[in-house]
């Protein structure tokens, strides 16, 4: 495979077509290799237009679904990020290139592991991979410019909520299936500002799952 024509199909081929057009974004998956960052029975994947397997039942998400979270979001320079599901390490690393830092929760131990590790090799230096359930309040309290929920959730939970500062947005894939969507939120003071964008799929966050629906 020409690693290199790969990746410029996956942007003219993928991206602009589901009209990620901000240079930035598009820039973002020119320069931070996708490839280093999937597993390498999957490498020959890198580039589809599929969610990889991770192992443990996560997934990498789609190009689209990424890019698409990085320009809705519209990052700014020197901002403060929380992402909740390292999968990879790729989309921290995505967001790391606009931040000033990263912080990101793994709940599932070997992909935290190998999420550090990716980064590392990509020397990406501000994003900081925390092993954990970044869906539970912790004892910091921090507030963040912005939130990145990478993977879907029934609802967004208050604790991310709480997380979000003034002015800042959240991305997240809510709902439940069939009809998850990509979802927006902004802070205006105390207020939160919902904006459905598209529909969309990805893998429930473990502990994010709707609650069963029981038909009699």
């Amino acid at each position: 495979m020409d690693i290199n024509q790969a990746r410029f199909n996956m942007i003219e081929q993928q991206l602009r077509p589901a009209r990620i057009l901000a240079a930035d974004v598009l820039t973002l998956f020119a320069e931070i290799k996708r490839e280093d960052f999937v597993p390498p029975a999957y490498r020959h994947l890198a580039f589809a237009a599929t969610a990889i397997p991770l192992g443990h039942g996560a997934h990498m998400l789609p190009p689209e679904l990424e890019a698409h979270a990085m320009q809705t979001l519209a990052m700014r320079r020197h901002e403060k990020v929380l992402e909740i599901g390292s999968g990879s390490g790729y989309m921290a690393a995505l967001l790391g290139a606009h931040a000033d830092h990263v912080l990101s929760y793994e709940i599932e131990p070997a992909l935290a592991d190998s999420a550090r590790v990716n980064l590392e090799h990509a020397r990406v230096r501000n994003v900081q991979v925390v092993t954990g359930d970044g869906l539970v309040a912790h004892p910091t309290r921090d507030q963040f410019h912005v939130i990145m929920v990478s993977g879907a959730v029934a609802d967004v939970p208050k604790v991310l909520l709480d997380q979000l500062k003034p002015g800042g947005r959240l991305f997240a894939v809510t709902g439940m299936r069939p009809a998850l969507e990509a979802t927006l939120i902004h802070r205006i003071g105390d207020h939160f500002e919902r904006i459905a964008l598209f529909e969309t799929d990805a893998d429930f966050l473990r502990g994010a799952e709707p609650v069963p629906c029981f038909v009699f």
